[in-house]
């Protein structure tokens, strides 16, 4: 992973979603913790913008559930568990789980190639933004290949909980999800729809339980 497939290597498009990256980075990063006000003005100083888009961006984290609004007090770091996180990423396998055996039902030549190539191109990479935009295009070929954009849509908006680049911050999780690729590209590659699914799922777990540590490492739950 692990990425969410479809937003994560992107460049921010809008002042806003620049908003919502520098905000999610400052609470994954353990800058800000359950609880903690966002100081709206500070984001805003940071990214060189006015206040509105980032007042647009918090709306749209509270709606994620990353982040809550109180009236007449402010937003606030949402009170996320370690269960809040292992959970998310449990919705997010079985989405993309689900993707994974629709395109091992239905996945061409041409996609086959594509996957295969990402796999090993991203075995091979030493440098973290490409580490990070090869695990893009693994997932993405896949999810394209599932041929729905209702799971595409799903996918697109659970994946983007993490900022950009947090696994690639830890020294393991490279060698981790190489092999579960690897386990995921040769069921889709086979047709196992079954094992397409499950290889998936499991990789979302591990994720999520990577993703516990590392909060926990940042003294994200004091």
């Amino acid at each position: 992973m692990t990425a969410a497939p479809d937003s994560r290597v992107k460049l921010p498009t809008s002042l806003k979603m620049a908003a919502m990256l520098e905000i999610r980075e400052m609470i994954f990063s353990g800058e800000l913790r359950p609880g903690d006000k966002i100081d709206q003005d500070d984001v805003a100083e940071r990214l060189g913008v006015s206040r509105l888009p980032v007042r647009e961006a918090v709306i749209a984290l509270d709606v994620e559930g990353v982040v809550e609004l109180a009236p007449r007090r402010g937003a606030f770091v949402a009170a996320l568990s370690r269960d809040d996180v292992r959970d998310h990423y449990g919705i997010l396998g079985a989405v993309s789980g689900l993707a994974a055996a629709r395109a091992a039902a239905r996945m061409t030549d041409e996609e086959r190639t594509r996957m295969l190539d990402a796999v090993e191109r991203m075995d091979c990479a030493e440098d973290a933004a490409a580490r990070e935009r090869l695990n893009f295009q693994f997932h993405r070929v896949i999810n394209l290949a599932s041929g729905s954009r209702r799971l595409m849509s799903e996918i697109k908006a659970l994946g983007a909980f993490a900022p950009i680049g947090f696994y690639e911050s830890h020294d393991h999780w490279h060698d981790t999800a190489n092999r579960d690729h690897e386990a995921m590209a040769a069921a889709v590659s086979s047709g196992d729809e079954a094992g397409a699914r499950s290889t998936t799922e499991e990789h979302f777990v591990r994720a999520g339980d990577r993703a516990v540590a590392m909060l926990s490492e940042r003294g994200f739950w004091r």
